[in-house]
């Protein structure tokens, strides 16, 4: 008995506990994100129709499969899209990305190779091998929504995204030859689905960091700067006072050298 209450006592005792407590909570969460995956997989071929993911696989198999492999497992090309899900699938083929023209350090924009049905096939057949996000519900798509709020908007995108895309959304250069993109003219669709899926060298702004309605709120804020286009002037691609600094020197030089040579042409 008193052996008994001497292991009892064992200093190790706290720390075995505590470990078998953080495996216990692991596997917990493990079990729920894998049920949630699931739940969200089926819910999303649910609303496909099995014609939809038989014409999406066909699609693939002619166009992807090259680079992603058999069944979207991956291959020395292309990354596995299992559990990529429709959002992905839809931002990337949609806007022209995929299929990629040529290598380089990212994929380009391109006119479209797909129509809108076979988009929603291809993505609807991805989705269909495990799904994460779906294609977001037009709810958070609609910028003129009576809960939008342009200013929150506007204050979300300057402290998220600014860095990347410019204050002005006309992008901007990255290191090793990437760059954010200019959001001017994208669609409301593919700028949710980049924030929802990261695609590229963008992070991913899940619900937990962004909700769905402050999304809402930056697309609203992006259309908004977008049509009203430049009321100070000449815009010089909205690239701040580096462009604008240069074209005031080289107006104003080009001017004077102008001038001098009006002056010496008077007085010869």
């Amino acid at each position: 008995m008193k052996a008994l209450s001497q292991n009892r006592r064992h200093p190790l005792m706290g720390l075995a506990l505590l470990l078998l407590r953080l495996l216990v909570t692991g596997g917990l969460y493990s079990v729920a994100s894998t049920v949630n995956q699931a739940q969200a997989a089926t819910q999303v071929t649910a609303a496909a129709s099995a014609d939809d993911i038989s014409e999406g696989e066909k699609l693939f198999n002619a166009n992807c499969a090259s680079c992603h492999g058999t069944g979207a497992a991956g291959g020395p090309s292309g990354p596995s899209l299992i559990g990529v899900g429709a959002a992905s699938v839809d931002f990337q083929v949609g806007t022209g990305r995929m299929p990629m023209q040529m290598n380089g350090p990212q994929a380009q924009v391109k006119p479209n190779q797909f129509n809108d049905e076979q988009t929603a096939q291809l993505a609807a057949y991805v989705a269909s091998l495990g799904a994460v996000q779906a294609v977001p519900e037009d709810e958070y798509l609609d910028v003129n929504h009576e809960d939008v709020d342009i200013t929150r908007g506007g204050d979300l995108f300057r402290i998220n995204c600014a860095m990347c895309h410019n204050a002005a959304a006309a992008g901007g250069a990255l290191t090793r030859g990437k760059y954010a993109p200019s959001l001017q003219g994208v669609e409301e669709k593919h700028i949710y689905e980049a924030m929802e899926t990261g695609p590229q060298n963008m992070p991913v702004f899940s619900d937990s960091n962004i909700k769905p309605e402050d999304k809402r709120d930056i697309i609203a804020y992006l259309k908004t700067i977008e049509n009203q286009g430049s009321p100070g002037g000449l815009a010089l691609g909205s690239l701040g006072p580096v462009s604008e600094g240069l074209f005031i020197w080289t107006a104003g030089l080009a001017l004077i050298i102008g001038f001098m040579v009006w002056l010496t042409s008077r007085s010869s």
